[in-house]
């Protein structure tokens, strides 16, 4: 088999399982390592090849995928295989921030290797779902050259640039975006059923707008851009109407924690406003730009 179709998958959590599963679906040839024993011997009834050790799994390809729980972990894991990285090529598939990403890739080239970041952006652990990207970046070189292997994970792989942070960095954005969209779902669902209301017209309402959301994207997105939306008018109106959440969240018994800490921007961004004698949008406030 050709070394084009002959990997290595170190960490088996779910996405690097994922992994795994989508690469042999893809008749590559797939070695795995993992700290614990269970999950590599179910990986290995699937037709991948279990290392003992760490040296093993990266001497047995050129090729190396890391699917960890952070960088520090990559360190503490490479360290047990071989110091000497030469001729070998790490795809670091693990969150963490941009400057993280930026300083992993230093410690594998000063031993000889190379590097390249991906992200996952993907709906949970299905990487073939319509909507799975990867995010990459490091060297154009190095993303042409394993760009057939990047491109077989995802249906949609984006290439952002040489430095090596930019995958983290589009990749931490978008979490940031999800972590608020999740928990205020939650919060809504739960202030529907606490007030006895029918929690699945709602979820269908919801659901019902993903169009909607793309205009709010794409309008929003387009005033950050210049300097923020938002006049006096416009962030009165919207404290008032998270104070509106608050009442009708506490009314049911539903803690209302998250929306008091959207409220508070607001409230900074009318106390700048004030101060500055001008219009201070919350994204002004959260660029710390209010000054």
């Amino acid at each position: 088999m050709s070394a084009e179709k002959s990997v290595t998958v170190i960490g088996l959590g779910p996405m690097g399982q994922a992994t795994v599963k989508v690469l042999l679906d893809a008749g590559y040839d797939v070695t795995a390592w993992n700290r614990t024993r269970p999950k590599l011997d179910a990986i290995a009834e699937l037709g991948a090849k279990p290392a003992d050790t760490v040296a093993e799994a990266i001497a047995a390809n050129d090729v190396v995928l890391l699917s960890l729980i952070h960088y520090d972990a990559m360190y503490d894991v490479l360290e047990q295989g071989p110091a000497d990285l030469t001729g070998k090529t790490i795809i670091n598939l693990s969150s963490d921030s941009p400057e993280k990403a930026r300083k992993g890739a230093e410690w594998v080239t000063a031993r000889g290797g190379e590097f390249v970041t991906g992200a996952y952006m993907t709906q949970s652990d299905d990487l073939k779902h319509a909507s799975s990207r990867l995010y990459v970046s490091g060297p154009e070189a190095h993303y042409e050259t394993h760009r057939a292997l990047l491109e077989t994970l995802v249906p949609g792989v984006e290439y952002l640039g040489a430095d090596y942070g930019l995958a983290q960095l589009y990749y931490q954005a978008g979490l940031a975006q999800f972590h608020a969209f999740l928990t205020s779902l939650e919060q809504a669902v739960a202030i529907i059923d606490a007030g006895g209301a029918d929690v699945d017209k709602f979820i269908e309402f919801a659901s019902n707008g993903t169009e909607s959301n793309r205009d709010f994207t794409l309008y929003f997105g387009a005033a950050a851009k210049q300097g923020g939306w938002g006049d006096v008018a416009n962030l009165k109106m919207m404290h008032a109407g998270a104070q509106h959440v608050i009442d009708a969240a506490e009314e049911v018994g539903v803690d209302a924690s998250l929306t008091r800490t959207i409220q508070d921007y607001y409230q900074r961004a009318l106390d700048a406003s004030e101060e500055a004698g001008r219009p201070v949008p919350t994204y002004q406030i959260l660029r710390g730009q209010a000054a």
